[in-house]
């Protein structure tokens, strides 16, 4: 089924706010994403359809941002900025030696499926790095200043299923 069967109601909402069509990418973006986590490239050529655009404009708005998915991954996303500045306050060697705490490379997910770690770009907190967000869906949460002791009990916390139940 399309995405503009599935979700006509939601479809003819989002075209009512945006006077040129093009305009309405982002949210026609996340409306694609949210059954699955992330966006397939048939949702991409129909949102390009009917938007009126290329593919590649609209996978390059997927590729850019890093709330928008073109790949399955873990229950949670755990994104690593790792741009100059980040760099600069180690936040390669944090990426580097939590992945081989969890045994895997950057861009893999762990064996049990629970998270997957990626390197990104600008989360704009350079100088609380290191740092990442983590996604569970719809749901971010930002954790700065860490260390890989910390991020592993984070970790745990959400094997356990106790994550965000102590605050």
């Amino acid at each position: 089924m399309s995405l503009a069967e599935k979700y006509s109601e939601e479809v003819k909402a989002i075209f009512t706010k945006y006077p040129v069509k093009r305009s309405a990418v982002m949210p026609m973006l996340y409306l694609a994403q949210r059954e699955n986590g992330f966006i397939t490239k048939e949702g991409m050529a129909e949102i390009a359809t009917m938007l009126e655009l290329d593919v590649t404009e609209v996978a390059s708005i997927v590729g850019f941002y890093t709330l928008y998915h073109d790949e399955k991954a873990g229950k949670y996303r755990m994104q690593v900025c790792n741009d100059l500045p980040c760099a600069l306050r180690g936040a390669d060697k944090f990426l580097d030696a939590l992945c081989q705490n969890l045994g895997v490379k950057v861009g893999e997910t762990t064996p049990d499926g629970l998270v997957t770690v990626e390197a990104v770009m600008c989360l704009a907190a350079c100088d609380k790095a290191p740092m990442f967000q983590l996604q569970e869906g719809d749901k971010v949460t930002y954790h700065e200043n860490m260390t890989v002791d910390r991020s592993m009990e984070l970790i745990a916390a959400l094997k356990a299923g106790s994550f965000g139940q102590e605050r």
